[in-house]
């Protein structure tokens, strides 16, 4: 490995966040943060498999004493002076296409709990690490990159769950890159406009080609080339859609 400083990838599942780990894991230790161990077991091992370092553990990103947890094992793991090169936020929640009247408060409390609490959450227990990669001088900017949406910049109909809680962390990203960027920190929050060609996404779109979805492994070599990014040229955000997607 290149580098002791790790990287933490929270939201690890099939799509863009196995394909982010897997990108980071080719310079750095990589932690795996899921609830369900399903979502980081398999990947963790391919990614052991291949000479990599990999940790998965079970963490509910809305929780505060799970996400603690999760801090304790990684300085467990990997030291109490333990530094990281980047962290990745790719939890959401609330997804349900629903009219507004008909729209379940647990499921609109999902979308706070997971993509705006879990937001904050997550960049209080990772930034200390991230201030820390600062001073153990990362050969690049210790980086902490969310993971939006269509719905954080367009609220449409029947989207009022989903699109509040990324329109929170939307704002949340940009607070923390006004804060921490004059600290060496590279926040970015990146808009993936469109859908994202995983196995659940198989047969959606298929009238169109190929070229009609996201590529999970495209949008790990954006974040990728965000982290890469030097102190003079820092990104806050960026939008990735298909060249046929409508916007």
């Amino acid at each position: 490995m290149a580098s002791k400083l790790i990287a933490i990838v929270a939201g690890v599942g099939p799509g863009t966040g196995a394909s982010v780990a897997r990108k980071f894991a080719a310079t750095y230790p990589v932690v795996l943060l899921a609830r369900s161990p399903e979502n980081y077991e398999g990947l963790a091992k391919e990614i052991n498999d291949k000479g990599g370092k990999a940790i998965g553990i079970s963490t509910d990103i809305s929780s505060s004493d799970s996400v603690k947890n999760a801090v304790a094992q990684i300085k467990k793991e990997f030291g109490d002076n333990v530094g990281a090169a980047a962290a990745i936020f790719n939890a959401s929640g609330g997804f349900l296409r629903k009219p507004f009247l008909e729209l379940p408060e647990d499921v609109f409390r999902t979308s706070l709990n997971v993509s705006a609490n879990g937001g904050f959450l997550f960049s209080q227990a990772t930034l200390p690490l991230l201030l820390k990669g600062v001073e153990q001088k990362s050969e690049h900017p210790p980086s902490l990159i969310f993971t939006g949406a269509t719905a954080s910049v367009k609220s449409n109909a029947l989207m009022a769950s989903f699109a509040t809680g990324k329109w929170a962390l939307r704002a949340l990203s940009q607070s923390l890159a006004r804060e921490f960027g004059p600290q060496g920190i590279h926040v970015s929050h990146a808009i993936i406009d469109g859908v994202i060609d995983i196995p659940r996404t198989k047969e959606w779109l298929k009238d169109l080609g190929p070229e009609a979805k996201l590529s999970a492994d495209g949008i790990a070599n954006d974040y990728w080339w965000l982290h890469t990014q030097p102190r003079t040229n820092f990104t806050w955000e960026i939008d990735l859609r298909p060249s046929v997607e409508k916007w």
